[in-house]
């Protein structure tokens, strides 16, 4: 069992703007997911550029940054079996126009650059994300009374 795999999520500023962290973390834990950290920041530029540091030659880096800059984010780290791709499944396609029915960007989003949340788009990605935004000391390891409920041995 993979239970200790472990990816980041961001919920951006129009999902905080908008009320939404409740009903996105809701989804990731409804899943099966077990949160180890979380916390409300507003991200610097640098963390930002640091964070986002692949998409630089992207056209619309520029943008995401100031974007992502604007308002506070709650960034967090879930864990549980296949983290990545459950959150990836749960969360849908970045343009929520071609994000799958019952996915949070389909149920919620109407443009790609207002998407709602950022997940890891890979497990390196992710423990590079993770350390960027917790120090170990931030993430709590914990049993949930549940988990024989949700996963197998």
């Amino acid at each position: 069992m993979a239970s200790n795999d472990r990816t980041l999520i961001i919920v951006k500023p129009d999902g905080v703007q908008r009320g939404l962290i409740g009903e996105i973390v809701s989804r990731l834990e409804r899943r099966g997911l077990k949160f180890v950290g979380m916390k409300l920041i507003t991200m610097s530029r640098e963390l930002a550029e640091e964070h986002y540091a692949g998409l630089r030659d992207k056209p619309f880096y520029p943008k995401l940054v100031e974007y992502i800059t604007s308002a506070p984010v709650v960034v967090g780290v879930v864990e549980g079996p296949n983290a990545f791709q459950t959150v990836r499944d749960t969360i849908g396609a970045t343009d929520p126009l071609k994000a799958a029915p019952g996915t949070v960007r389909f149920e919620f989003g109407i443009s790609i650059g207002r998407n709602l949340i950022h997940a890891s788009d890979g497990d390196e990605s992710a423990v590079r994300e993770i350390n960027l935004f917790f120090s170990p000391d931030e993430l709590s390891s914990w049993s949930r009374s549940t988990d024989t409920w949700i996963l197998e041995d």
